[in-house]
């Protein structure tokens, strides 16, 4: 029947979308936080937290295994595409959000600038980026490559950005986040990459569970990430206010950089398929690499869930905005020319 019809063609979009169980679980985790912080608190009855910490060296390790140097090699030819993704991705967004931050002088706002400038510093999404060129029509082949270097280059721009703003408070300090960051993070990459060639049929045939595996962890994350603040009463003295207006700069942030990659693509001469392809992976960032790599960057537990919160709400905003958009682009002729989302 007609209605049921749409019904699943609105489901499996959502599917698509990266609109799933995976986003409800993300919200059901915080409010679990909110309800029962000490069961996800560093001193509480269960070592959540240390299975977090591990987990992180788990998902690296199958990044690394997923990814292809053969894939890599052969999409480097497009290069002034990549540049434009690329420098997008790890110059655009942290200036801009370097730009604003006179505008944040309390203690209570720098801490969301500093998860801000966090989100800016990360690297691109993989799956949603290539879902939403494929939608849209656009060079899919560029996609999944720029997504890919983007992640692998993420392991070290996101920590030489936050560099400049982390402080020698607790774990020892920089040089120990750096120790944390090369063992954690650089060093399962690295083995998972030397083992490709020998396990990457194993990666493929247990997609599924390992994609699951991987949301678990990040469930995992949030949770004690949220468990240890709300417990430490960090999110004392932000209103609703506060969150409405973090929220709308993060949807303002999203078009902005949107529309300035559109800018770009156009002074650059890209086509329409290259252009759909530098709009979609360079304004989206990872919720994934930016959950796993905060159990690193930042081991002041009790600040944790704070600082991923405006990445939280830019991950929610950028499938929603992303998709309307996807949809519109894959609804128009080839030849028409392509227009920001804010125009009708």
């Amino acid at each position: 029947m007609p209605p049921s019809s749409s019904v699943r063609r609105l489901r499996e979009l959502a599917r698509r979308a990266g609109l799933d169980g995976f986003l409800l679980g993300l919200v059901g985790v915080i409010i679990l936080a909110y309800l029962w912080p000490e069961f996800g608190a560093e001193d509480g009855p269960l070592p959540l937290g240390r299975i977090a910490h591990y987990g992180v060296s788990v998902i690296f390790f199958f990044y690394g295994l997923r990814l292809s140097r053969d894939k890599l090699k052969a999409g480097l030819s497009n290069w002034r595409l990549h540049l434009v993704v690329q420098g997008t991705t790890f110059l655009l967004f942290p200036l801009l959000l370097l730009a604003v931050k006179p505008l944040f002088d309390s203690e209570k706002s720098q801490l969301l600038w500093l998860g801000g400038f966090y989100l800016a510093a990360l690297p691109s999404t993989v799956s949603s980026s290539v879902v939403m060129v494929s939608i849209a029509k656009g060079n899919l082949p560029a996609a999944i490559f720029n997504a890919s270097i983007s992640s692998l280059l993420g392991v070290f721009i996101t920590p030489v950005w936050m560099a400049l703003f982390l402080t020698s408070g607790a774990s020892g300090g920089l040089g120990s986040t750096i120790l944390d960051l090369a063992l954690q993070v650089l060093l399962p990459v690295a083995v998972g990459i030397l083992l490709h060639s020998r396990l990457h049929q194993f990666a493929q045939r247990f997609a599924g569970p390992l994609r699951l595996l991987d949301q678990a962890i990040i469930l995992l994350i949030v949770y004690t990430s949220f468990c240890e603040s709300f417990a430490q009463g960090i999110f004392r003295g932000y209103s609703a206010s506060d969150l409405f207006g973090l929220g709308a700069a993060m949807l303002a942030l999203f078009f902005l950089v949107y529309g300035c990659v559109l800018l770009l693509s156009r002074l650059v001469g890209f086509n329409r398929e290259d252009t759909i392809t530098a709009l979609f992976c360079g304004s989206k960032k990872s919720l994934v690499q930016g959950t796993v790599m905060s159990k690193v960057l930042f081991p002041d537990a009790r600040t944790a869930g704070l600082i991923l919160l405006p990445l939280m709400i830019y991950h929610a905003l950028q499938i929603l905005v992303a998709s309307i958009v996807a949809q519109a682009l894959s609804r128009r002729a080839e030849e028409q020319p392509l227009v920001s989302p804010t125009m009708h």
